[in-house]
């Protein structure tokens, strides 16, 4: 991809867009960005754009602007609707996103994980046990550091172990990974993608430029992953928490094995008594990472070793302050009604679950059964409060809160010892907060705070 003296036009300054906005530059490009947000809203972006001899468009895109260009780089928070978007691409012009871009200049294999939940800790783990095995490591993507700033120091001998979402690959073209995970496909982003099948397709692209040569690791347990193996021309390798699979990961006598193919002997990885991570949710991702790290020839001592000692990601199933008896877990990023389903099934019962934030589209008349087996009561908060409020009727004791830090004092004050105070939303967080991780954050200082004053009042008292 020749970049020098090309127009190229950056859609949305987010952390991949101004990434690629300076890549893109240092390549020779003429580079153009354009964001809805207000200049004031771009100060912190601005000084380094224009150091760099980017030209922005603030305030909103223009027709024009879209015209006059070789090639637009889309970040992944742009819808591709976009009417100017839809116009430019009726004029034939290439329209991609970061993560095409920078496969095009990323040296050394590409690990890419996707799939509705479990992306970032099976993308953390996997990146430990690559680093752990001595070979060259670089990880990022959707986990938080933009693909194309991983270019320079990508290596031909090297690992780029990649989290890539729905949106994402929505644009690819190439983009050509060596290992292909999904982890799981359950509804999510449909006020995005419009609709499952929609979704569907944007996660199975993850394996669309394939071949026989490459390696796809896939959910023996979820339905949509089974139906994707029909459509692959990878080799195939499933992991399963429940029955055995013809090759890759399972259980069996209470361990991880791993099996190379069918007529191959069962290797033991490792106990399942040794796996930190709670629910059987984190069981899956580490069935993943495993059989991700065994196609890339990792040694089993360095696979165990890793795992045994892997903490939970931050904002994932978090523990975070036990007050008076009652646990407090942060699960920030169960920005969907599966992921919440899977962080409420970690726990036996006693739980006070804070639900709520920006609805995607998603039908929460599924919590129906967990709420009525293992929650003691529902604290809303947020814009999809009434929705959420609505649907739920009947399962659970419903408290309506609006705001997190009331959502916090009255599940403090409801709960027992031996009760769980759980954020697990499944919703975004736009409506209140700049992201889950900021959501997580404010959850973990609130709860802090309860604590410290109790710590204080104990010992006044």
């Amino acid at each position: 991809m020749e970049l020098k003296g090309k127009k190229i036009l950056v859609v949305g300054l987010g952390k991949s867009g101004l990434a690629s906005a300076i890549f893109l530059r240092s390549k020779g490009a003429q580079v153009t960005v354009s964001d809805v947000r207000s200049v004031e809203a771009l100060a912190q972006e601005l000084p380094a754009l224009l150091d760099a001899g980017v030209m922005v468009e603030a305030g909103g895109h223009g027709l024009l602007t879209f015209r006059r260009q070789d090639w637009i780089v889309v970040s992944p928070g742009v819808p591709l609707d976009t009417p100017e978007l839809v116009q430019a691409r009726g004029f034939g012009t290439p329209v991609i996103g970061e993560l095409e871009l920078a496969g095009r200049f990323l040296r050394g294999n590409v690990l890419a994980i996707t799939g509705s939940n479990g992306k970032t800790t099976t993308t953390a783990l996997c990146g430990e046990i690559f680093r752990a095995s001595g070979q060259p490591t670089q990880v990022g993507g959707n986990i938080g550091v933009p693909v194309i700033s991983q270019v320079a120091q990508s290596r031909e001998d090297g690992w780029n172990v990649l989290e890539v979402s729905s949106f994402q690959l929505e644009t690819i073209v190439d983009f050509h990974p060596k290992i292909a995970v999904i982890l799981n496909i359950t509804p999510d982003h449909l006020d995005r993608h419009g609709s499952m099948e929609h979704y569907i397709a944007a996660k199975e692209r993850i394996f669309s430029n394939q071949t026989a040569d490459d390696f796809l690791v896939l959910n023996a347990e979820n339905a949509e992953t089974q139906q994707a193996a029909v459509r692959a021309h990878s080799q195939i390798f499933w992991f399963s928490s429940r029955r055995p699979a013809r090759q890759g990961c399972f259980i069996y006598q209470d361990a991880i094995v791993w099996r190379a193919n069918e007529k191959a002997a069962l290797e033991p990885v490792l106990p399942v008594s040794e796996i930190s991570l709670k629910g059987e949710h984190n069981l899956e991702n580490v069935l993943a990472a495993v059989c991700a790290a065994k196609l890339a020839g990792i040694s089993v001592d360095v696979i165990r070793k890793v795992v045994a000692e892997f903490r939970a990601v931050e904002h994932r199933l978090e523990f975070v302050a036990r007050i008076h008896g009652v646990e407090y877990y942060n699960d920030s990023k169960a920005t969907n009604v599966d992921a919440t389903m899977k962080a409420i099934a970690a726990f036996p019962g006693g739980i006070h679950l804070i639900l709520g934030g920006k609805d995607k589209n998603s039908d929460y008349t599924l919590l129906h059964p967990l709420l009525k087996e293992r929650v003691r009561a529902v604290y809303t908060i947020g814009a999809a409060a009434a929705k959420i409020e609505q649907q739920i009727a009947g399962a659970a004791t419903v408290v309506s809160c609006q705001t997190l830090e009331r959502a916090i004092e009255q599940a403090a004050t409801h709960a027992q010892a031996g009760d769980v105070v759980l954020l697990a939303p499944a919703c975004s967080s736009f409506d209140q907060f700049e992201n889950y991780e900021h959501r997580g954050r404010v959850f973990k200082q609130l709860v802090l705070a309860r604590q410290g004053l109790e710590a204080w009042q104990n010992v006044s008292a």
